[in-house]
């Protein structure tokens, strides 16, 4: 006989609220789950599985809708195989973009933490001022990066607003 789990128990597991739990079970997420002669619910390891897959799915930005869509076409058995593959596909697509966008980022980040480690080191050999503390100001390169910085995320700028590149507000 197969181990059920209460809904205590699921939450604790997954990190999800019972609340969340009867959502997503109301919203078609989950399917219906079995239940106890006192009416309590009982999950299976399928069950486990499936949610497991929609953690991930939640985890990688899906949608509710998109994984309501995906959850329609899961329970259409093996006639949707190909749908579902095309779901993930573009899905994933759109996770490698968001990844690569990130790893530039960081890298952008990483080249001006090392720059300022740069200016810092030099800085110590100079002589402190008179204060203990040097005063707050720019230095040339944060005007020359910020203004380059800005001009490459101008078109991805005006392409999240709606706006073609030549059009300026």
């Amino acid at each position: 006989m197969e181990t059920s789990l209460t809904i205590a128990q699921v939450a604790q597991r997954t990190g999800l609220t019972a609340h969340t739990l009867r959502y997503y079970e109301r919203i078609g997420l989950i399917s219906a789950v079995s239940r106890a002669p006192g009416g309590q619910r009982r999950y299976a390891s399928a069950d486990m599985d499936w949610l497991a897959f929609l953690l991930r799915l939640r985890e990688t930005g899906m949608p509710i809708q998109g994984m309501q869509a995906f959850a329609g076409l899961r329970s259409q058995g093996d006639a949707s195989v190909g749908e579902r593959r095309e779901m993930l596909e573009a899905h994933l697509a759109e996770v490698q973009a968001r990844v690569k966008a990130l790893q530039q980022s960081m890298q952008a980040l990483s080249t001006k933490i090392a720059h300022y480690r740069a200016i810092e080191a030099k800085g110590k050999t100079k002589r402190p001022s008179l204060s203990g503390t040097a005063p707050e100001r720019k230095t040339s390169d944060d005007e020359h990066t910020g203004q380059s910085e800005q001009q490459q995320r101008q078109p991805a700028l005006r392409a999240r607003a709606g706006q073609a590149p030549g059009n300026r507000r």
